[in-house]
């Protein structure tokens, strides 16, 4: 429970001072600090997928026609139109996505309002039922559902009904700006390499480049999800040189063939 000062006091026998100790402790820990940032994580894993896919998609295209023509030009439009291809097409289907989750969450919420209108009973029932599967007993649980209903019912049947959490959907314009911008950062990065004025290296930095980047992804995406770094690293760097690797010999074997 919550006093006026907004700590919890997990027991009633326990004195303030220690409540306020525990609660300091709690909002400090690495748990309650990514509870709290759920949603910025949401869109900063989402920007690393999405600067992950530009490198690696953009990458791949580039050395399949570094491995088809040297003619820098040629390969430079052709890197600019995939980076401007790739950023389109993510926010367009990152837009989609979101919006047909958007629409039907906004669907389910309309349905629940008004089957808490029709029939409150049935539902304060189907309330109490959900915190009964969690474990309590059927007195504990209805008093449960009864303070949640009483509160907000309609919050209290989103979450425990549909796993919705009212006013936080996620915004398509922005998942889609995001999208945008986070692939259009990771595509520059290899264009920039292979149509750089190094043009004896330009298939050594242009591997340089892709694995410097996709280390950094891999660590900084490892970091926001807690795990070890070492793993995503890995995967981002194998994926990627099996990428390049591929369509470079295709570009060869294509380009002596034509």
């Amino acid at each position: 429970m919550l006093d006026n000062s907004g700590f919890f006091l997990f027991h009633r026998h326990m004195t303030k001072p220690a409540a306020v100790e525990l609660d300091e402790k709690l909002i400090a820990s690495q748990e309650f600090q990514k509870a709290a940032m759920a949603s910025k994580l949401n869109w900063l894993r989402a920007g690393i997928l999405g600067a992950n896919d530009g490198i690696m998609s953009t990458s791949g295209l580039l050395m399949g026609v570094a491995g088809a023509t040297s003619d820098a030009t040629t390969i430079f439009f052709t890197g600019v139109a995939a980076v401007v291809a790739g950023s389109i097409s993510m926010a367009g289907g990152e837009y989609t996505s979101v919006s047909a989750q958007r629409d039907s969450e906004i669907a389910a919420l309309e349905i629940e309002r008004k089957e808490l209108a029709e029939q409150p009973e049935l539902e304060l029932r189907e309330l109490t039922w959900f915190y009964e599967q969690k474990g309590l007993d059927y007195d504990l649980a209805l008093q449960v559902a009864k303070q949640l209903t009483e509160k907000d019912a309609l919050k209290a049947h989103a979450e425990a009904e549909l796993g919705i959490e009212l006013g936080a959907h996620a915004s398509p314009m922005a998942a889609a700006l995001s999208s945008f911008v986070a692939f259009a950062a990771g595509g520059v990065l290899p264009l920039v390499a292979v149509t750089g004025p190094w043009v004896a290296w330009r298939i050594p930095a242009t591997i340089v480049a892709v694995l410097i980047s996709l280390v950094l992804t891999g660590f900084v995406g490892a970091r926001i999800g807690g795990a070890k770094a070492s793993r995503p690293i890995l995967r981002n760097v194998v994926i990627s040189v099996a990428t390049m690797a591929i369509t470079y010999g295709i570009g060869m074997l294509v380009g002596h063939s034509v």
